[in-house]
């Protein structure tokens, strides 16, 4: 009997110990003074592209914008109809950054821009339209070039039909100063799977005087078609011209097309974009 109660009593101081051990553990203290990293502006992350940075980026990497810089400049044969009439039929060569430009129509007339003039040659010949046909289908060629270009301010639009797909839609606009006509706008269409520009819709404020109120009464939309490849560039061949409304995308009447042929890459300017002789400047 004595025995079992020298046992008792051992098992008892044991368990006793043993709760005041588990009583007194404390939680584990890692000596540690560098502060967890955590990503800025509510786990966005730090670095990452915005919506409209992504959207401009994967439109240019589809148009193989870094490939077409490589190039100095540009030509092909342009052939615009409007109403049935033909306003231009020519030759536009561009330098890959549009800071030069030269069109050779076919009654053998010349428009130059040299970086900071626009020329007319001869000085005797049809200068209606002439500054809005250098820098206008140039741009509508380069366009998926240009997104990123200085000046320019994009806002993300919801998405619009175009061929019955919803097509992501963004509205680019200008800082005051950016170019010939800085308030123009344009509504870009990028396919939904491939990323390439589409089509955008656009006003004319150029001439303007700052009542842009004719011309956002009016807007009209470039749908591209008929995309072909040079050094493996995509390039679309075909340009059709619609109304366009902000509720209702493109209307049906087709206004005007273009057809773009010839492209050609050039690695040498040479006397290309030189002033002239027989010339007057167009302001």
């Amino acid at each position: 009997m004595k025995r079992f109660f020298i046992a008792l009593l051992t098992i008892c101081i044991l368990s006793c110990n043993q709760d005041k051990k588990e009583e007194s553990k404390e939680p584990e203290v890692i000596e540690n003074n560098e502060m967890i990293p955590v990503e800025p502006n509510s786990g966005i992350g730090d670095g990452a592209l915005s919506i409209t940075d992504n959207f401009i980026k994967r439109v240019e990497k589809t148009h193989k914008k870094d490939r077409f810089l490589t190039h100095k400049a540009v030509s092909f044969r342009i052939k615009i109809l409007f109403g049935g009439k033909e306003h231009l039929d020519g030759k536009i060569t561009m330098l890959t950054n549009s800071s030069k430009i030269r069109i050779d129509k076919k009654d053998n007339s010349k428009l130059i821009y040299d970086g900071e003039n626009v020329y007319l040659c001869p000085a005797d010949a049809n200068d209606k339209g002439a500054r809005f046909d250098m820098f206008t289908w140039t741009y509508f060629f380069g366009l998926p070039y240009k997104l990123s270009d200085p000046g320019t301010k994009w806002e993300m639009q919801d998405d619009r039909t175009l061929n019955n797909i919803p097509h992501s839609t963004a509205k680019l606009t200008f800082e005051a100063g950016t170019g010939d006509a800085p308030d123009d706008w344009y509504v870009i269409y990028a396919d939904p799977v491939a990323k390439s520009l589409q089509a955008a819709a656009y006003i004319v404020t150029f001439g303007s005087d700052g009542d842009t109120s004719k011309a956002e009464a009016d807007p009209h939309a470039i749908h591209y078609k008929e995309f072909t490849t040079v050094d493996n560039i995509p390039f679309a061949t075909k340009w059709d011209f619609y109304g366009w409304t902000s509720e209702k995308g493109m209307t049906d009447t087709l206004l005007g097309e273009a057809t773009i042929t010839d492209i050609t890459f050039l690695e040498s300017e040479g006397a290309l974009f030189d002033d002239p002789e027989n010339s007057k400047i167009i302001d």
